[in-house]
């Protein structure tokens, strides 16, 4: 006890960077901010659902896929060589290729974590990089609190592993229109990312419209019609962040000092 009788004010147990009691409001603000992800992944999975239909997967079989399996492009590179008769050896490396893209975005988002923080939300986190929660993870102010990310996964996750399950029952029964018009969600929620800081900063701004041009020639560029997306994408990020660190570098503190 102190001078004046009274116990000390005990302090806020913490893990990280963050208080205990502070990873549930984090984890409520991602299930929110994971909602449109979740939406859209549920319309993008009909399609999906369908593929896996074709291969012969059942609506279990699908669910269980997207459940353990969260990228668009590999799971469609996995149902397609399965419907071909490919080995075990083909559709892992062929995965690999497919969400080699991932690799990059967990080394960007390893930085966004505190220093301290623990090898497993380290994994549990690198389970479901995907392209949206990327986004809104590393788009997070400040250091990024695990359960922000873990409340995006619990809401996204259901809604892709669910649409793929109706994609198998209905989704042939769907016009293709439809599906193909579901999908559009998905590119107003990218928009809905980027827009932001690209408004806030005009280095930023420049550097998004530098990888829609660029990113629109490697894709009518014929010479480069032979290399998957995916490797195409992981050459652009490198290329766009590279120049980006050598031309205009951030001084850490100053972005420390900036970000609540």
């Amino acid at each position: 006890m102190d001078k004046g009788g009274a116990a000390p004010r005990p302090n806020p147990q913490t893990k990280g960077d963050f208080p205990i009691n502070h990873h549930a409001s984090h984890f409520k603000r991602g299930i929110l901010d994971g909602c449109p992800i979740a939406l859209g992944y549920f319309a993008v999975a009909f399609t999906l659902g369908i593929a896996a239909k074709n291969a012969g997967f059942s609506a279990l079989q699908a669910m269980i896929e997207s459940l353990t399996n969260n990228a668009s492009a590999g799971e469609y590179a996995v149902f397609s060589l399965a419907a071909a008769g490919a080995g075990y050896i083909e559709v892992a490396i062929m995965t690999l290729v497919a969400n080699a893209r991932y690799l990059l975005m967990s080394c960007s988002l390893s930085q966004k974590l505190a220093p301290g923080t623990s090898l497993p939300h380290r994994l549990l986190l690198a389970f479901d990089v995907t392209d949206e929660i990327f986004g809104i993870s590393i788009a997070y102010p400040g250091r990024l609190d695990p359960w922000y990310t873990y409340g995006a996964m619990a809401i996204s996750i259901p809604g892709w592993a669910l649409g793929t399950f109706l994609g198998v029952i209905v989704g042939n029964a769907l016009p293709l229109r439809l599906v193909s018009a579901l999908s559009v969600g998905l590119y107003g929620m990218f928009l809905a990312i980027i827009m932001p800081p690209a408004k806030e900063n005009k280095i930023v701004r420049a550097l998004v419209l530098i990888s829609f041009a660029l990113s629109f020639c490697a894709s009518s560029w014929p010479l480069l019609s032979g290399i998957s997306p995916g490797v195409k994408t992981i050459a652009l990020t490198v290329l766009i962040s590279l120049g980006a660190a050598i031309l205009f570098p951030v001084d850490p503190e100053k972005e420390e000092a900036h970000q609540p």
